[in-house]
């Protein structure tokens, strides 16, 4: 999904709050109807008011949904008890990480968020997603609902008459943020912080949940190495007829998770059309992404392995070198910022916390770093560097004595007299060698691995994973061994070496790039 496929952020307008609003609020005038501002400030000017409230009874039940109309979102609430999670997991969910506010600290939320997620083709609204607040005394909610209301009602009712009365403004204002919400939904999600043992308070919160009369699913969070809580947990639910639950870590999560959450949501409505619809949309923008980043993957590859300067065979290299290496480096950041914004992890934070790349920064011309990816170049040559390349290849560059004059200057580059005219008029031509560029696509595609693994609630740097190269530097794919002989391909060169025009050139990269993108794929 792109950027415009979600909106988030916006503050609840539930057009069913007005029916529990005092009696003579300001929110029910026809101006607060047309200005959703208003009516969501109105809830804070609820709170500060002694007015008194409509009796539960008089308040018409509207708006309740056993169905979802065609075109309509479906209204999914998010609720749970405090720091359990909840907008950590919609961060995840929704792969935004700025959505809400996440601390580690109770109560964080204290107003309902929403966001929309959109058909990324249509533009259709499918779910409309609404982060409640933790419920923070639910025993003492059951407790007072207990002793106020007759148990023959049934549990909406029960739930209303507790709306209409002066504790839901005061005592048990996080509650009835909840409540409210959940009234206005279509189904909702339970949170369960898998690490926490089954207490009585979470028992309370399921019982007053059951109240509303909608769907309610048991979602698992921080699921790594709990597997004996989880089967407590779903041992108390199975009691109490939830026996449908699925597991989603915000931090580590797989993309299968995502789509069975939204599975187990589609059996519990009575029209999952809608449900199916994101479902295949999903996962077709989930193999969009891959095949995109594959191709930035792709394109900086060719860029890199046509990258060539030239050099009088009697100058110096070392400057050359140097400055080709930093273009390089500077590329390859590129790219990575590239991923991180396809996945939705924004290149303006990598310098913080949450997305620091600090592993995959290493100089890629640092010995030790090849040596960390179980890469060696040919002998003869510096530290990540090859001699030899085209009619050079066969002697390794000892035909024009390159190994001895470049085999203490800096790795990762190699030399190569590409022409008999170069031969002639003693210029010498430097890429970029296979070892660095296998450790290139290496590294680049342990950053597409990690991201695709990575929730968006996730704060701890995103570690390399040291993976296998896809191929040895001996055995580059022949798109890159291509590359060597179109340097109109690569932008680093700066148009020096065209012999086509630069739109000829772009589609030939642009088609050599869709090629390399299919063998990248693990």
């Amino acid at each position: 999904m792109d950027n415009k496929d979600i909106i988030t952020d916006q503050r609840l307008t539930i057009d069913l709050a007005k029916d529990y609003l005092p009696a003579n609020s300001p929110a029910t005038s026809p101006i607060l109807e047309s200005n959703p501002t208003s009516l969501a400030n109105s809830e804070v000017a609820v709170h500060q008011s002694n007015t008194e409230l409509v009796p539960a009874e008089q308040t018409q039940y509207r708006n309740r949904k056993i169905s979802i109309g065609e075109n309509e979102a479906l209204k999914l609430a998010v609720v749970g008890h405090t720091n359990t999670g909840k907008t950590s997991l919609l961060r995840t969910l929704l792969r935004d990480m700025y959505f809400g506010e996440v601390k580690n600290a109770p109560a964080t939320t204290r107003h309902v968020e929403k966001a929309m997620i959109n058909d990324s083709q249509t533009g259709q609204a499918l779910v409309a997603l609404y982060d409640a607040p933790g419920l923070e005394d639910a025993s003492g909610l059951l407790d007072w609902v207990e002793d106020n209301t007759a148990a023959r009602r049934d549990g909406v009712e029960r739930l209303q008459q507790f709306l209409a009365s002066p504790l839901a403004q005061n005592e048990f204002s996080q509650e009835a943020k909840v409540i409210r919400q959940l009234i206005a939904s279509d189904m909702a999600v339970y949170v369960i912080d898998a690490r926490e043992p089954v207490l009585g308070k979470y028992k309370d919160e399921l019982t007053v949940l059951s109240w509303s009369a909608i769907p309610v699913m048991p979602v698992f969070n921080f699921t790594q190495g709990q597997d004996s809580n989880i089967v407590e947990w779903q041992q108390m639910l199975a009691r109490r007829n939830l026996h449908v639950s699925t597991r989603f870590d915000s931090v580590a999560v797989e993309f299968d998770e995502n789509i069975k959450l939204w599975q187990n949501l589609e059996t519990m409505l009575l029209q999952p059309e809608i449900i199916q619809q994101l479902i295949e949309r999903r996962q077709a923008d989930w193999d969009g992404l891959y095949d995109d980043a594959n191709i930035i993957i792709a394109h900086f590859l060719l860029n890199v392995a046509a990258f060539v300067e030239t050099i009088h065979e009697d100058d110096d290299p070392l400057p050359t070198l140097q400055k080709m290496q930093e273009k390089v480096r500077q590329a390859e950041r590129s790219m990575q910022d590239e991923l991180l914004n396809l996945y939705k992890f924004y290149d303006n934070t990598v310098a913080t916390t949450p997305l620091e790349l600090t592993e995959y920064r290493r100089d890629p011309f640092d010995k030790d770093v090849l040596a960390s990816y179980g890469l060696r170049t040919t002998s003869g040559a510096a530290a990540g560097a090859l001699i030899g390349l085209g009619i050079d290849a066969a002697t390794l560059g000892t035909s024009l004595g390159l190994g001895t004059a470049l085999g203490g200057l800096a790795g990762g580059l190699l030399s190569n007299t590409s022409a008999i005219a170069d031969k002639i008029s003693g210029v010498k031509r430097l890429y970029i060698d296979p070892a660095t560029l296998t450790l290139l696509a290496t590294r680049a595609m342990d950053l597409l691995t990690a991201l695709r693994h990575r929730g968006h609630a996730a704060t701890a740097a995103i570690m390399a994973n040291q993976s296998l190269a896809p191929w040895t530097p001996d055995k580059l794919p022949s798109l890159l061994k291509k590359a060597r002989g179109k340097p109109e391909w690569s932008s680093l060169n700066a148009g020096k070496f065209a012999t086509i025009s630069a739109k000829q050139a772009h589609d030939l990269r642009d088609e050599a790039a869709w090629q390399l993108s299919r063998q990248l794929r693990r």
